[in-house]
């Protein structure tokens, strides 16, 4: 034995020795790192966000039917519980199909929409991809506030993914108050 503990890295990847001692009394260079895999880092983030599109669902349900026949098949060669099998895979593959709704609208086109339904000159903005109903049509969530510093609007745009129309809209007066954020503001007193 090499005297290293498998899959145990230090700092910049290398294995370190395995050592038994608490971790408040390990030298701050043997401590483990944790960090994200590098496909989950954000901060690598080069371009546009791409929301995958709903219609994956329809591998999974091709999946769950061809599992459902290949237990219909064993039912009526064995038996021994795989027809109820089959029923729950059918079942789960007819609704992944059913519900595997192509994304024809992406969150920039959502976005467009959003600004021209609100009524007021957008600044910020946020789209949520979410889903509606029991076959999970998918809807663009868009969070808008006006452009002024600070905004003095801010307002909610549904809309559906698949063809765009807008579903309903709502906006109202920015009741968050922005005044500690203003230029020149005075800093906010701390405890006494």
């Amino acid at each position: 034995m090499s005297g290293r503990a498998p899959g145990v890295s230090g700092p910049e990847g290398r294995d370190r020795p395995a050592d038994d001692r608490p971790a408040d009394e390990l030298p701050a260079d043997d401590l483990p790192v944790d960090e994200l895999p590098a496909d989950l880092d954000a901060t690598r983030l080069v371009g546009p966000t791409v929301f995958p599109d709903v219609a994956r669902r329809r591998i999974a349900g091709a999946i769950y039917l061809l599992g459902a026949a290949a237990c219909a098949a064993g039912a009526l060669a064995v038996g021994y519980g795989l027809g109820p099998a089959a029923v729950v895979l059918a079942v789960a593959g007819v609704y992944h199909v059913l519900a595997g709704w192509p994304l024809r609208v992406d969150e920039t086109q959502a976005l467009v929409i959003a600004t021209r339904a609100i009524g007021f000159p957008v600044g910020h903005a946020s789209a949520q991809l979410a889903w509606y109903g029991w076959r999970s049509r998918p809807v663009w969530r868009v969070l808008c506030y006006s452009a002024d510093d600070p905004p003095s609007r801010r307002g909610l745009v549904e809309l559906d993914g698949l063809d765009g129309h807008v579903m309903g809209s709502y906006d109202e007066p920015n009741p968050e108050d922005w005044s500690a954020f203003a230029p020149g503001a005075p800093p906010e007193a701390g405890p006494g």
